[in-house]
């Protein structure tokens, strides 16, 4: 049996279980990223030929007991590999921000009808539910705590949803976690708007072709306070990668809308065939992939990552890299 067939076989087992029963929230349990300043992260997203490519957990990796926008969740997927997490916050009825990727909650929670109808108070009384529809003991948590969650451990990249773009930023910048959070913004106005509003803030855009790349430099925005999400389908003009890569920025490219819901269809059958899709990904040209099957796709990278060999990169993934 090959070293990444035995890997990924691993992980049935690690995500039927989970392991944040063993592991708890002792740091030194997780796969951490070493990112300690503004210019660590924009260092850390910036292309390296030798850079060591990642998973972004969507909406944090869930997955059957583990519900998504959960911070137990985060841990389940932490403990596995390392990723970054992607998260979705909405205002309540008494405007915290709270992680929910639905206006409603019916899908996601024991509550009906919308967030933004009831308080924090009432929303901490509801459960999460998984993508099965099984009620788990976790709570809706407000974007607060995940903030202080994340320090030390990992980047949250914060989705839009109902939340202005220097709504997030002042979030970010009232708990000082510029170094564990980004933002993702949606339109040159949006861009714009962040890095007048705060330089140190990075931003994922969607940069999917030439006319997307020549709009972004005409903003005058740096090409270090970006990661490029090229495209949440399979890419068919690797070109763009290349493109921009020699601007300096690394590039996500999504699997959950491909790879990711043929796998859960049984279309692609095996542990195996569902790790050549995501290294086929890499070798296209991404760094980054976002994936809703974050271990199994962290677990696929790791053929990929560097073994007693310098590198610009290694010096933020901290725990193995195989």
């Amino acid at each position: 049996m090959n070293r990444i067939l035995f890997a990924v076989l691993l992980v049935a087992l690690l995500g039927s279980f989970g392991c944040r029963e063993q592991q708890k929230s002792d740091i030194e349990g997780f796969y951490t990223l070493n990112i300690d300043s503004p210019e660590d992260l924009k260092e850390f997203f910036s292309y390296a030929p030798d850079r060591i490519p990642f998973v972004s957990a969507h909406r944090g990796g869930d997955r059957k007991y583990f519900p998504e926008n959960c911070i137990e969740t985060f841990e389940n997927t932490l403990c596995q590999v390392h990723a970054v997490i992607e998260v979705d916050p909405r205002y309540t009825k008494d405007s915290v921000m709270v992680l929910v990727h639905d206006a409603t909650l019916d899908r996601t929670t024991t509550g009906k009808g919308r967030v933004n109808e009831y308080t924090l108070e009432e929303l901490k009384k509801l459960r999460l539910k998984d993508s099965e529809g099984n009620i788990t003991d976790y709570q809706i948590p407000t974007l607060d705590e995940a903030l202080e969650w994340a320090r030390s451990k990992t980047i949250l990249i914060l989705d839009r949803k109902d939340v202005p773009i220097t709504e997030r930023v002042k979030k970010i910048m009232e708990h000082k976690a510029e170094s564990c959070a980004m933002v993702i913004a949606y339109s040159w106005d949006e861009i714009k708007e962040c890095y007048s509003f705060n330089p140190d803030i990075m931003m994922e855009i969607m940069l999917a072709d030439t006319v997307h790349i020549s709009r972004f430099e005409e903003t005058g925005v740096p090409w270090r306070n970006i990661v490029a999400f090229v495209s949440h389908n399979l890419v068919e003009d690797a070109d763009i990668f290349d493109k921009i890569h020699e601007n300096g920025a690394m590039c996500i490219a999504g699997s959950s809308r491909n790879h990711d819901i043929a796998y859960k269809k049984g279309e692609i059958k095996t542990f195996e065939d569902l790790s050549q899709k995501y290294l086929k990904m890499i070798s296209d040209g991404a760094d980054i992939i976002e994936a809703d099957l974050a271990i199994e796709a962290g677990l696929s990278l790791r053929k990929l990552y560097p073994i007693d060999k310098p590198g610009t990169k290694n010096r933020f993934f901290k725990g193995p890299l195989r």
